[in-house]
């Protein structure tokens, strides 16, 4: 995994897991902290989360919410997409465009 950017806005890439989760938190906080306004979460780069990365990035929408800050994701990959929309979780975070209406789950 790798996170670049500043208090502004992040580039994030490669996997979002439990191995990598402790570094994405620091960094994301550090952000959060040293900022102000909205933070960029830019997720074009991103292969793949597990539910600890989902964590990682939920704590921090939390801790945004604490600071008086937005964090808003931007460039979600759909099969991301699809993860948020069956956790219900795009309804809470703040996603730059929405959701694309093909990632909705099937019924």
């Amino acid at each position: 995994m790798h996170i670049r950017g500043d208090h502004a806005k992040l580039v994030v890439g490669g996997r979002l897991d439990v191995r990598s989760a402790a570094d994405a938190r620091t960094v994301l906080h550090s952000a959060l902290d040293d900022g102000v306004g909205d933070l960029v979460l830019d997720l074009t780069e991103l292969d793949s989360w597990d539910a600890t990365g989902l964590g990682v990035i939920m704590g921090a929408h939390r801790r945004a919410g604490r600071a008086g800050r937005r964090l808003v994701l931007r460039g979600v990959p759909p099969q991301m997409q699809r993860l948020l929309v069956a956790t219900r979780l795009h309804r809470i975070l703040a996603i730059e465009g929405g959701i694309a209406a093909d990632s909705l789950p099937r019924v």
